[in-house]
């Protein structure tokens, strides 16, 4: 079957309105193919997996088998062929079938006899320089060969007319190598990259703002270095944090110069308290003379104030600090950093990597000096041995004796090009000019570091801190890089948004799960970057960079912008009517949503935020959550990632009223796991989904398939210049016609697979359901076959649903929570958006998620009814079957004074159960019924579960 362009294109329009992208006129045709496809995905966020199983489906649903994956760089050509390898066994589960892989290699031409008369999927990967460069390697592929029986590779390989995959295309646009794409006469092009140079037909986007709003990638942090002042005579200090604990007032980490007893000037990091004076603890020496008396450490500001008017704040440096000082506190920062998320994340089976770049291989091995070590590798070891002793004061937990069996030199590793001659580590050849330039081609660096990229992923390898050279950097998306240092200058050949991608994917534990649970993705996965500059420099040319790379997003919100988009609402798509936008619009301005210039402000996404959204027109109520998703689509400012400066975040201790009875006595009531059976009968479910299907009212409806008809005729006067405008044709008359006869009577559903499938339900369930259904109902399916599966689908599963809660039972288990819930895996959190210190929690700063929780906090912290109350940690999760729940509150009343002592609560802006998300009400249905099970078994004075909107609300149901 041959689809003509004008249907190509309104097949591409459809998908492009389906996912409300700008919809192009015409197909988008280049000389290397006829169809272009334009595929836009955030680093980090699974672009190869995601075309690897395109290669699959387009195979089972058209058959095609001969595919070429064209990449820009041999890191980027490795990578792929280990993503083809690891992956095999997962899509062999999915399709029942296996791609035959290779990489094309000019003097191995067997394998393109197999890739031509092999029927199977075949995957040929190649980069772009096999076929694109001057070499006599490089050429054999248009030379008729002798060893290939007089033929041209070339020939060989385009009689396949197979399908080109351009991993980040942009990298490969030269005038040589588009010539040289053309050759392989493709069937079409799919371009896959989060930077597209030139645009094509556009199918697909997952931009830098989606990838972060869908917690697709890590979240950023910043750990900055502001050198202030001149070198001279200035006293040298550099501040490295502000530390709190509830047993003292906040300390300083400093580095200062101190005077030995031999007269030698050595730099120390010592923690000063309110009072110190530096000129008696740097043994007299005079920079420190006048005024260096610590006169206040603030905690909120994260400032260290003297007694002479010098203020500096957590990061700056200042006096003499040269490159090498420099270099030193980078090297610190980034082991600091790694320390504070390996103590978080050990516990959960994290492996935490930390990655230094660096430009020359001599500042880390450094074959003139007898141990053979460079600068760095000897700073490294003498700051990593100075913190690791701080940290082993700690109690003897299973991580500091994991700490303690890792000896420094065996912790940090290099890798490096390798010299074939002497076997030492060397600087990579880098290539000079054209796209790659800046990176480097040597197979062997990367096939190392790919080869060891499990390996690094787990415990029992050593290496946790990596140096590697910065031309080698695409061959690193270890999804465990938790920090990045780059120990060179920021040059222009790389952005601030390239340099943190390569930390960017979100980890794994050590059984290869990736820790992508939604309550807890952006707790875990932070990536720290320690940058040799302020954290303000950095982070406003990192926005800069996320804000240039978002250029196709829309700008302006106004009714020409909204009408025509689609709204996926669970009962189908929602065209937005002319009418429609100019409700969606006028609710904007009206609310100061918007500016003058039609742009989305600040306000709006700050009432998000804090749940605070003006009411929605009326007729806008029911498809309230695409409208919102609709106005996120149009890029503002104050929409960019939040990166956060990773010295702000403290540690938030635990305090005496952690250890109160009251507290002890509710804890021990709701600490319970339980595993949830539902046993109901099909039977039932069959019963309730026939009732609702065949409903008059609210029943299956399913929308007749529509078509237009335009009557036209050939204009009196035919001109060439007409003709090729399109313009010898006018269009007379238009009629909309409705099908009730399926024009798709040709292809063959599996009606019932096709339900079972989206239903979770056995075969037999579904034909009991479809045999109830009234003729009338059941004929709809002729009429818009796609229409009455999704329909079906959707009802089907709102009744099991309800079946499920009436029928849910929790069964307690063995199992409990350990106490350090509350401790261990426990992130630093920046307290200077925390609010007052306060009386009744267990910890002394309560960071909330809104408004109605800032609420709700403040009123509980002073009721004199309360006696101790706890944010429930993000590992408190009930199962139900709908996902994991995590309730907000556990209060402790005072005995006598209310009628449920014991209360979990929940905090929702909206009581509406209408407004609840169904997802939400579902999970709080099932928690109300774990609560009962636990009460009824274990606790006479029973828990109360409820949900509340206000602390007024909470006083109701207990007093």
């Amino acid at each position: 079957m041959a689809l003509t362009d004008l249907h190509l294109l309104d097949n591409i329009q459809q998908v492009q309105r389906g996912q409300n992208l700008p919809v192009d006129n015409a197909l988008c045709k280049t000389k290397v193919a006829r169809i272009n496809l334009d595929v836009e995905m955030e680093t980090g966020t699974g672009k190869t997996y995601c075309y690897i199983k395109s290669i699959f489906e387009l195979n089972r649903r058209y058959g095609w088998s001969k595919f070429i994956i064209v990449v820009p760089s041999i890191a980027i050509r490795e990578g792929v062929a280990k993503s083809l390898e690891i992956t095999a066994e997962h899509f062999l589960e999915t399709y029942q079938k296996k791609a035959r892989f290779f990489i094309y290699n000019s003097k191995q031409l067997h394998h393109l006899e197999s890739f031509s008369s092999d029927a199977g999927i075949n995957v040929m990967v190649i980069n772009v320089q096999a076929f694109a460069a001057r070499g006599a390697d490089n050429r054999r592929i248009y030379e008729v060969l002798d060893d290939f029986q007089s033929r041209r590779p070339i020939d060989v390989i385009s009689a396949n007319r197979p399908i080109l995959i351009l991993d980040e295309p942009q990298k490969m646009e030269g005038a040589q190598t588009l010539k040289s794409l053309e050759e392989f006469k493709a069937l079409m092009v799919l371009r896959y990259s989060a930077t597209h140079k030139t645009t094509h037909n556009k199918i697909h986007r997952l931009d830098a703002l989606d990838a972060y709003n869908q917690k697709l990638v890590k979240k950023i942090a910043v750990r900055g270095i502001a050198v202030k002042g001149l070198a001279g005579t200035a006293g040298y200090l550099y501040l490295q944090s502000i530390e709190i604990s509830s047993k003292k007032p906040p300390e300083a980490r400093v580095e200062y110069e101190q005077k030995l007893a031999g007269g030698n000037i050595k730099r120390i990091v010592k923690k000063l308290s309110k009072g110190d004076n530096l000129f008696d603890l740097s043994n007299q020496l005079d920079q420190y003379r006048d005024g260096f008396v610590v006169s206040e450490i603030n905690a909120n500001t994260d400032t260290l104030s003297f007694t002479n008017g010098l203020e500096l704040t957590v990061g700056d440096a200042t006096g003499d600090v040269n490159e090498a000082a420099l270099r030193r506190i980078q090297i610190r920062e980034a082991i600091k950093a790694h320390f504070d998320k390996e103590q978080a994340l050990f516990q959960q089976g994290v492996k935490v990597l930390t990655l230094y770049f660096i430009d020359e291989v001599a500042k880390y091995r450094d074959y003139t000096s007898a141990d053979e070590k460079g600068d760095y590798a000897r700073i490294f070891e003498e700051e990593y041995n100075q913190y690791l002793n701080e940290v082993l004061d700690l109690d003897e937990t299973p991580y500091i004796k994991y700490l303690k069996g890792i000896p420094a030199e065996q912790t940090h590793s290099g890798y490096f090009s390798i010299d074939k001659r002497t076997k030492r580590l060397a600087d990579p050849a880098v290539a000079a000019r054209g796209e790659n330039a800046g990176l480097s081609d040597d197979v062997d660096a990367y096939d190392l570091i790919l080869k060891d990229k499990e390996r690094l992923l787990s415990f029992a390898e050593p290496v946790r801190f990596i140096f590697s050279h910065s031309a080698l950097r695409e061959g690193w998306d270890n999804p465990n890089v938790f920090v990045i240092c780059a120990l060179k200058h920021s040059d222009n050949t790389v952005s601030r948004r390239q340099e943190v991608g390569r930390g960017l994917r979100l980890s794994v534990n050590q059984h290869g799960d990736r820790m992508d649970h939604p309550a807890i993705v952006h707790d875990v996965n932070v990536l720290t970057v320690v940058a040799s500059e302020s954290y303000k420099d950095f982070v406003a040319a990192l926005q800069k960079d996320i804000s240039d790379s978002l250029s196709a997003r829309p700008k302006v919100a106004d009714a020409e912008f909204f009408t025509g988009k689609v709204l996926k609402t669970a009962a189908g798509d929602v065209a937005v009517t002319p009418q429609l936008a100019k409700q969606i619009y006028k609710y904007l301005l009206k609310n100061d949503y918007t500016d003058d210039a039609d742009r989305i402000t600040g306000t709006y996404h700050d009432a998000k935020k804090a749940e605070t959204l003006a009411d929605l027109p009326q007729d806008l109520k029911p498809y309230a959550t695409q409208v919102y998703q609709l106005i996120d689509s149009v890029f503002s400012a104050s929409q960019l990632p939040d990166i956060s400066d990773d010295r702000r975040p403290k540690k938030n201790p635990l305090n005496a009223n952690f250890d109160k009875q009251e507290f002890k006595a509710l804890w021990s009531r709701i600490n319970r796991k339980a595993a949830y059976s539902v046993a109901f009968d099909s039977d039932e479910l069959v019963q309730k989904a026939v009732a609702v299907m065949n409903d008059k009212d609210a029943g299956l409806r399913v929308t007749p398939l529509q078509y237009t008809i335009q009557h036209g005729e050939q204009a009196e006067a035919v001109t060439y210049d007409g003709i090729k405008e399109g313009n010898a044709f006018k269009l007379k008359a238009t009629e909309t016609e409705t099908n009730r006869q399926s024009v798709h009577s040709a292809v063959k559903y599996d009606l019932i697979g096709k339900l079972a499938e989206g239903t979770q339900l056995t075969r037999r369930t579904v034909a009991d359901i479809l045999k109830g259904l009234s003729a009338a109902v059941f004929a709809q399916f002729k009429t818009n076959p796609e229409s009455f599966i999704a329909e079906a689908t959707r009802l089907i599963n709102e009744q099991k649903a309800t079946v499920i809660i009436e029928h849910l039972a929790y069964d307690p288990v063995e199992d409990k929570f350990d106490l350090d819930i509350f401790t261990a895996g426990l992130t630093k959190q920046d307290f200077s958006k925390a609010g007052d210190k306060l009386h009744h929690h267990i910890y002394d700063y309560l960071l909330t998620d809104s408004n109605v929780e800032r609420q709700f906090v403040k009123e509980l912290d002073t009721s004199s009814d309360v006696v101790v109350y706890a944010k429930l940690p993000r590992g408190f999760l009930i199962p139900t079957p709908v996902g994991d729940y995590n309730p907000d509150w556990a209060i402790s009343f005072k005995e006598g004074s209310v009628k449920h002592v014991y209360f979990v609560a929940e905090t929702k802006g909206s009581m509406s159960s209408m407004e609840l998300r169904e997802i939400e009400k579902t999970k709080i249905k099932c928690a109300r019924k774990f609560f009962d099970e636990i009460n009824q078994r274990f606790a006479p004075e029973a828990v109360k579960y409820d949900v509340v909107d206000s602390f007024g609300k909470l006083m109701e149901l207990v007093k």
